[in-house]
Parts: C-alpha cells; sequence; structure tokens
C-alpha cells in the first residue's frame, strides 16, 4: 500500500485551534506538511474578542514533535482576514499546496425565532468565510498547477436538521460553491472536495445525543480528510459522510423523469406527480449541460 506523505506540501486549516482542524493540522504535521493554524479564539458563536493562545498552542504542540507550524489569528468571514491568511502560508512556507475550511460557528434556533443577526453570523463564517479564505488560496494553486481543497458541509444541510436553517443554508451553499470550483479547477490539477463530519466537539456538545458525543471521536473524521488533501486523491467534487468510523457518499441525482411533447397543465403534472418524482434509475450528472443533454430531446418541445 502507497504510504500517504505530505513532505514539501504546504496546508491551511482553519478554525485550527481545537477539535477537527487541531487533529487535522497535527496528522498533516505529522506526515510532514508545514502547516498554518488558523484560529480566531473565539466563543462557538463567534463571539468574543478572540484568543491567539489557542492557536498558539496547537502550534507548539507540532513544533514540540519536530513539525513546521505558524499560527494565523485573522478572521475568516473578512476578505482582508481571507487574504492574510493565504499570505501568512505564502511569507512563511512559499506557497499554499492544501487548504482546509474548517472554521465554524452555530446559533441554532427554530425558524421563526431566527434573528437576521444569527442568520448573517453563521452564513458570514461559514459560506462567506469559505468563500474569503478558497478564493486567495485557489488563485495561487492556479499558478503553481496543484491544489487539493476540502470543505466542510454537514449533513444538516444535505439532509436537514431541525433548528439550523442558517447552518444548514450556509452548509449547503458551500456544496454549491463545491459544484463549481471542480469545474474551475479541474484542468490546473485542483480538486475540490466535501467531509461532512459528525463528531464530538464544542459545537456538538449539546446537539449530539450523549452517547454519540461520547462515541463520535474527532479522530474518526481525520482519515478521509487527509486522503483527499493527498496527491494520491484524484476525485473531485465528492460528499463524504464521516462519523463513529463510517464513511459513505452522498450525492445529488436525476431522475429519469417526464418529457412532455406539448406544454402540460398542472392537472398533467399532478397525474404523472410519481413519474416526475421516481429516483429510480437516477444519474448523476458532473455539470448542467451534461445533465441537461443526458435528459432533454431538444425536438419533443416546439417553441
Amino acid at each position: 500500500m502507497t504510504k500517504i506523505d505530505f513532505e514539501d506540501k504546504v496546508a491551511i486549516i482553519t478554525g485550527a485551534g481545537a477539535g477537527l482542524g487541531r487533529d487535522y493540522a497535527i496528522e498533516l504535521a505529522k506526515r510532514g506538511a508545514k502547516v498554518v493554524v488558523n484560529d480566531l479564539g473565539g466563543a462557538r458563536d463567534g463571539s468574543g474578542e478572540g484568543l491567539s493562545a489557542i492557536a498558539d498552542k496547537v502550534v507548539a504542540e507540532i513544533k514540540a514533535s519536530g513539525g513546521e507550524a505558524v499560527p494565523n489569528y485573522d478572521n475568516v468571514a473578512t476578505i482582508d482576514g481571507g487574504e492574510n491568511i493565504v499570505q501568512t502560508a505564502i511569507d512563511a512556507f512559499g506557497k499554499v499546496d492544501i487548504l482546509i475550511n474548517n472554521a465554524g460557528i452555530l446559533r441554532d434556533k427554530s425558524f421563526p425565532n431566527m434573528l437576521e443577526e444569527n442568520w448573517d453570523a453563521v452564513l458570514n463564517v461559514h459560506l462567506k468565510g469559505t468563500y474569503c479564505v478558497t478564493r486567495p488560496a485557489f488563485i495561487c494553486m492556479k499558478q503553481n498547477g496543484y491544489g487539493r481543497i476540502v470543505m466542510t458541509s454537514s449533513i444538516a444541510g444535505v439532509i436537514g436538521n431541525f433548528g439550523q436553517t442558517n447552518y444548514g443554508s450556509a452548509k449547503m451553499g458551500i456544496v454549491g460553491l463545491t459544484n463549481v470550483l471542480k469545474i474551475e479547477g479541474a484542468k490546473y490539477n485542483i480538486n475540490v472536495n466535501v467531509i461532512l463530519p459528525s463528531a464530538g466537539t464544542r459545537l456538538t456538545d449539546d446537539v449530539l445525543p450523549p452517547e454519540m458525543f461520547e462515541a463520535f471521536k474527532v479522530e474518526h473524521i481525520t482519515p478521509a480528510v487527509l486522503y483527499m488533501c493527498s496527491e494520491q486523491c484524484r476525485d473531485t467534487g465528492m460528499y463524504i459522510n464521516a462519523f463513529g468510523g463510517y464513511f459513505s457518499r452522498s450525492a445529488i441525482l436525476t431522475g429519469p423523469g417526464k418529457t412532455y411533447s406539448e406544454m402540460p397543465t398542472p392537472e398533467q403534472i399532478m397525474e404523472n406527480w410519481n413519474q416526475i418524482t421516481d429516483l429510480e434509475n437516477a444519474q448523476f450528472y458532473n455539470d448542467v449541460n451534461q445533465m441537461m443533454m443526458g435528459v432533454y430531446d431538444f425536438e419533443l418541445i416546439k417553441p
């Protein structure tokens, strides 16, 4: 079996001061990566001034084990913050090969109680933050002709979870970003994949049932993330579920549906609803053009 290592690779991990991000950073460093440990150091809801000691502690752990790492304390949710995070990697190590977008906060409320400030705060960190860091990193990777990006989404978005409209919306936005970047990055050897993790961290200590919180160790997620960060991983656009030792792929599929030769009435849609919504023999399509060409006969409906 080929051993995966990250010698001469430079990795940025956002939100790496604790939990999943910390484990990614430490394990990447053990395998030879030079690591930028980004963490603003705020509370789990994004409040607070931020504590540099959180990132510093992880850097110290990596260095104590013989690895190379530098801290960064910028806020992912700003353009300047994202550019500074990437510049930290360039200044310290000369390039960016790997980006793991891991930073996140939670402000759960049922939808009628979802105030604008909680909606905006969560989308700013998760979705805008992913944009702010990924764009400058992507530009560097494009120039170098190589990159591995791992996005963090959630089954709360892909499938749904009560009380997480802001979080689920942000996480599905990240999936949409991935769907496009996998196409734009393909000819530059930039692979973009998605991890959908469930683990016992400070974000989930009152979300997961206690027995799951104890069983779902952060270490269970890291092997999949490290593989998707590696040169050996040639797939792109994959959504990988990971929790408690379980790994699987989720995907957006399109059913065979029904095509009408003339404009249908609402009653005809109702009559054929089961066929329209049937997912038997559903297909995965890599992009919009492939999907439309795959399901539509342009000779059927006339203007």
